[in-house]
């Protein structure tokens, strides 16, 4: 008899999250099964469970923020043993066959966005919004041993994503770096540039997340662009809001030769200012995961106590309670569902 297990499943569009039983996935060649003890949401996962993203047919079983413990291996994997602890980003395996891949660009094995046919755990794939997942063995990243499940569970994407945002932008060392948003995204960004020695300045206009930015981190907190360039400007902007217009008005305070590196979602459209784009040499980096020697780096940060997740955990039968609250914009900041 096939053992059974229980699987988080979107039905449809906008529809509520379910639990159902669904067969334990078998690990096949080159793969491992990881028992999941936490999965966080990401913003992705909501765009997808609204239909805003599309890569397959619904029913939908998503989740690219899963950690757990590997409890059974595929043929001719030699890279994991069972009982290790590991975390499933999205990125799971490239294709390897499209021009992109064959170009062996830098980092390319993690650039879901320009590999042709990846296999994106959660995405196109099934993913760890269940008690059990398959994933290819390089699709999978050992956790470090002072990392609980839960803080593990939001940096393999969210965590991941600033990370990588503030190493592709190079700052040189005691730069201004100021982050747009203090949200999912953005309460790890301060945490992070912090911890990278640089002086980290907020920008939102929430009132009522001004003394929390600062707890996390931030030297300064500005509402706008224009309060931004009056106290000094920022030498990098770390967009991570759910609005482009909040990032473009935030490049008022961009100093001359600086940078706007792009890691939020949002849906409005972005109309860059050409003048002083072209005239203050400003460059716009477009920053996914990048590398996933940057995913360790994150990982080891947290696991040091540099950098704290915030979180809110949700036992799997309340599900739907997370989703909806994450929907609404009502957790702070990353909604964990433990298994």
């Amino acid at each position: 008899m096939t053992k059974q297990m229980k699987a988080v499943i979107v039905p449809d569009v906008k529809a509520a999250w379910e639990v159902r039983e669904r067969p334990v996935p078998e690990p096949g060649p080159g793969e491992v099964l990881v028992r999941i003890h936490a999965c966080g949401i990401c913003g992705t996962d909501l765009w997808m469970a609204h239909g805003v993203l599309s890569f397959r047919e619904f029913p939908l079983l998503m989740g690219h923020e899963g950690v757990g413990e590997v409890v059974a291996l595929g043929a001719g994997v030699t890279e994991r043993k069972v009982g290790d602890r590991v975390g499933l980003p999205m990125m799971q395996k490239r294709c390897g066959a499209c021009d992109f891949c064959r170009e062996e660009h830098p980092n390319s094995f993690v650039t879901a966005g320009n590999c042709a046919n990846p296999t994106l755990t959660g995405v196109n794939v099934d993913g760890a919004l269940a008690e059990y997942a398959v994933a290819d063995v390089g699709g999978t990243v050992l956790l470090p041993d002072g990392i609980s499940y839960e803080d593990a569970a939001p940096t393999v994407c969210a965590g991941y994503t600033t990370w990588a945002g503030i190493r592709r932008a190079g700052a040189r060392p005691g730069a201004r770096v100021a982050v747009v948003g203090v949200g999912g995204i953005g309460h790890f960004a301060i945490q992070f540039a912090k911890a990278a020695g640089y002086h980290v300045i907020a920008v939102t206009r929430s009132p009522g997340k001004h003394a929390l930015a600062r707890e996390l981190g931030a030297a300064d907190v500005v509402t706008d662009g224009a309060a931004l360039k009056e106290i000094g400007g920022a030498d990098v902007l770390l967009h991570t809001s759910s609005s482009h217009a909040a990032a473009i008005d935030a490049m008022t305070g961009l100093r001359p030769w600086g940078k706007l590196v792009l890691m939020g979602l949002a849906e409005d459209e972005m109309i860059l200012p050409a003048l002083p784009l072209t005239t203050h040499s400003h460059q716009i980096i477009g920053s996914a995961h990048n590398g996933l020697e940057y995913l360790a780096e994150a990982l080891d940060i947290v696991a040091r106590g540099q950098v704290k997740p915030m979180v809110e955990l949700f036992p799997l039968e309340r599900v739907n309670d997370a989703y909806q609250r994450a929907a609404a914009g009502e957790v702070r900041f990353k909604a964990v569902v433990t298994f």
